[in-house]
């Protein structure tokens, strides 16, 4: 069976809520939203959705979790499938690849909700063909995937692109809103931020606000850094603020062009135009991701198993 006749269960997890899914490839059979609240009752109330769902569609080949972080990503140490050092109360060790896979029994792929937007970005999404990409949410938090040759990155840990420390502005004395860092990128950018640089709601915020000529020169001090070290053919940037404040895209390429100052050869405006850009799945792009993990989970436990046990995800 190929990757895009399996049927997939899916949880984008996120800080306030998650989205469960069922699909066949990237084709969304079923959906639902459950509010993050406990870890008892949030991850018993999307498995219960999952087994429902399975009744109705059949057992699903793989799962695919793409959560909120910090994440503990590497097999060989024991907070392995745990969310980690988050500041989020009461999900602090939370250890979701245990707690599905003792109620599944599924191969499951497991990584950041940034990185498998990443992921579908660069496999159904504006990323396609890129050999490497990036996926960046600007919204509540601040956070971003990269993905080379079809694979997130993951070394020491995860990339955390939304604690970069950027050049301020001359007179910017904004402390941030980050509690482990202050003014790191999320501390400076984020929703949050925005709204207690303001004393505004962020939604309720001007096009002509002065916040926003702070918000672009963070952002592309961001990007020509991300472009002088990992070398992305494309930076995708969802999540609320930029989807909401689409004119803003204008601003942020020409002061990333600014920046390179013509260091990279081609690299002007109009080049950065087809480079930094939303979403092509938009709002599914974090849902799709967790698919995403899940054709890849079933790939990879369908390869080391082939010898022995050729029936198992194929």
């Amino acid at each position: 069976m190929s990757g895009q006749d399996r049927l997939l269960a899916g949880i984008e997890l996120g800080g306030t809520k998650a989205i469960a899914l069922m699909a066949r490839g990237r084709d969304v059979l079923a959906s639902a939203r459950v509010p993050t609240t406990t870890p008892n009752e949030t991850l018993r109330a999307i498995g219960d959705r999952i087994e429902a769902w399975q009744r109705e569609h059949g057992r699903a080949d793989a799962l695919g979790i793409a959560s909120f972080g910090p994440l503990g990503l590497d097999r060989s140490r024991p907070d392995y499938g745990h969310i980690t050092s988050t500041p989020k109360p009461g999900w602090r060790q939370a250890d979701l690849v245990r707690h599905f896979g003792d109620r599944f029994g599924l191969p499951i792929g497991f990584d950041t909700d940034v990185a498998g937007a990443a992921l579908a970005e660069h496999r159904w999404g504006t990323a396609r063909g890129c050999d490497v990409a990036i996926y960046m949410t600007v919204g509540t938090g601040v956070g971003g995937g990269v993905v080379v040759d079809g694979r997130p990155v993951h070394g020491l840990v995860h990339p955390e692109l939304g604690h970069l420390r950027v050049r301020r502005a001359t007179g910017d004395d904004f402390a941030g809103v980050c509690p482990f860092h202050g003014d790191c990128l999320e501390g400076l950018v984020s929703g949050p931020a925005i709204g207690a640089r303001t004393g505004i709601d962020g939604a309720s915020i001007e096009d002509d606000h002065p916040v926003w000529d702070r918000v672009t020169a963070e952002l592309a001090e961001a990007m020509a850094m991300l472009l002088l070290t990992v070398s992305p053919r494309r930076i995708v940037i969802g999540g609320g603020v930029l989807q909401q404040r689409a004119p803003l895209f204008g601003p942020l390429r020409k002061r990333t062009a600014a920046l390179l100052g013509g260091y990279i050869a081609g690299l002007d405006e109009d080049a950065l135009a087809a480079m930094i850009v939303p979403p092509e799945l938009g709002a599914m792009a974090g849902p799709l991701g967790a698919i995403a993990l899940a054709q890849d989970a079933c790939q990879d436990r369908s390869a080391a198993a082939t010898a022995t046990s050729p029936n198992t995800c194929i």
